[in-house]
């Protein structure tokens, strides 16, 4: 059984499943793309996209509403985060990203 920490994704290299402890996984880049999407390397390997438009809500998230703002993001401790503080974890942004290229 796994743990709660690890989760099975598919890889895009040989469109295999393989199992990626997400207690260790970091983000080690990020590119801003529109909108709301940011491009992320992860430490695994992956390249994703993460369209944050849903996922910003509450009051701390309140001042990315304004692109100006949301595409001050830094990555300080191995995710993004913003000047207020705002921040999301690494293995949210793997939860919500969707893999750049897909296996064909």
């Amino acid at each position: 059984m796994l743990e709660k920490s690890t989760i099975w994704y598919p890889s895009w290299k040989d469109c295999s499943f393989k199992v990626i402890d997400m207690a260790f996984l970091k983000i080690l880049d990020a590119k801003y793309l529109s909108g709301y999407k940011i491009q992320l390397w992860f430490s695994n390997g992956e390249v994703r996209i993460a369209d944050l438009a849903d996922s910003i809500t509450g009051p701390v998230f309140e001042p990315l509403k304004d692109l100006g703002f949301f595409v001050q993001f830094s990555i300080p401790f191995n995710t993004l985060e913003w000047p207020n503080g705002a921040d999301f974890s690494p293995e949210y942004l793997y939860e919500i990203s969707t893999v750049q290229r897909d296996c064909v």
